[in-house]
């Protein structure tokens, strides 16, 4: 029997408050399954179970906020023997019988009058608050939200982060607070050093035309696959850049978890991760990327996505800026930053040209690495992005 803990979702994260029990004791769970919504300062957090079992019982109520590592559940394995539960030796007294209840009185005759010609209630309605779960139909009455007005998931349900991403539910003071609490402490903790470097994006910009040529909106590729594949690549060979600096040692990860920095339209920014970058394709990498975008921003992302990217990327995509330098996220121990590509003199083959030329910044912990390795990292990232077929 293990315990199902409530995540550390971030460094920032203290607590979490349980909204959701997605699956009843006595319920299989199998490695991957979202079985609980934790709503934090970032918003509603679905959650997943990292074994197969069943779920014996949940031990935290909902509505109940507690500390990072608290049991939520417990979690039976597959195989366990069930625990013999003891014979209560005194025989428990019977329940006493209700009294009867007593017959009504007569009522004198009248005439019979028809039935009232009561209105009837729309369909929709019932069956739209069937859909919602306990927890979303609570938030809904409470912040005076129209369940109507929610747009159902694919399956037909409304849960609770749908219902906090809808109408007249900003959560703006939260996110800021919690981004605010997150860079102190990188600023406080860590020695940033900063670096930047030029990179010609012509290879990028012609594949990326002659890839989308004959393919539809929907299908089409974005320089961004492009960045995370050349920075998972840059990563093989300088793999201090990607891990975690934990209890005042570096624990470097074998996959580029990478994570993208998205903004909420107005509510604040988070990098969910994309998973093992280095090892799929473009097609896959933008499919992915394209989910994870509208899910961060409908606030359906999951605790992995959050907890467990290794380095971040960041990029003010056409905002019009230059550079920027990024502030780690803790633990992690590396920061990549792309400016808006614009058109600038270049020299190739001996002229002077007009490229499509970016700066590639890079913000990085000095206790793992220092300006050399980090030097060395940003050309590799940038040789990557000149044969991006390769990729």
């Amino acid at each position: 029997m293990s315990a199902f803990l409530m995540p550390s979702l971030g460094a920032d994260m203290e607590a979490g408050t349980l909204v959701e029990q997605l699956i009843s004791p006595g319920t299989e769970v199998h490695r991957g399954d979202i079985i609980a919504v934790v709503e934090t300062q970032k918003g509603a957090i679905e959650i997943e179970v990292f074994e197969d079992g069943r779920l014996e019982d949940w031990l935290v109520n909902l509505g109940e906020k507690v500390p990072v590592g608290t049991p939520l559940a417990m979690i039976r394995a597959q195989g366990e023997p069930e625990t013999p539960q003891p014979q209560d030796p005194v025989p428990k007294p019977p329940r006493p019988e209700a009294p009867p209840r007593p017959e009504p009185l007569p009522q004198p005759p009248g005439p019979e009058l028809p039935p009232p010609d009561l209105p009837q209630p729309e369909q929709p309605f019932p069956e739209l608050r069937a859909r919602a779960s306990p927890a979303a139909r609570r938030l809904a009455a409470q912040s005076g939200i129209d369940l109507g007005r929610i747009s159902a998931r694919a399956d037909g349900t409304i849960r609770y982060a749908d219902v906090q991403a809808g109408p007249r539910q900003s959560g703006m003071p939260d996110m800021r607070r919690a981004i605010a609490a997150a860079m102190a402490r990188s600023k406080r903790e860590i020695p940033h050093y900063y670096l930047l470097h030029q990179s010609d994006l012509s290879a990028v910009e012609e594949f990326v035309a002659r890839t989308n040529a004959d393919r539809a909106p929907e299908e089409r590729l974005s320089p961004a696959a492009i960045y995370l594949k050349a920075v998972a690549g840059a990563l093989r060979k300088y793999p201090e850049f990607s891990g975690s600096y934990v209890d005042g040692a570096f624990i470097p990860s074998d996959a580029a978890h990478i994570g993208l920095a998205i903004n909420l339209r107005g509510k604040g920014l988070v990098a969910p991760a994309l998973f093992d970058v280095g090892t799929k394709d473009l097609d896959t990498l933008m499919s992915e990327m394209r989910d994870l975008i509208a899910r961060t921003r409908a606030g359906r992302f999951k605790a992995r996505e959050l907890s467990d990217a290794t380095i971040t990327l960041t990029s003010l995509g056409d905002r019009g800026v230059d550079g920027l330098y990024g502030v780690i996220y803790p633990p992690q121990t590396a920061i990549v930053g792309i400016g808006t590509p614009r058109p600038a003199p270049w020299v190739a083959d001996g002229a002077v040209v007009a490229r499509p030329v970016t700066t590639l910044t890079l913000a990085a912990d000095h206790r793992v690495s220092d300006g050399h390795r980090g030097a060395l990292f940003l050309r590799a990232i940038d040789t990557h992005l000149q044969t991006p077929e390769a990729l």
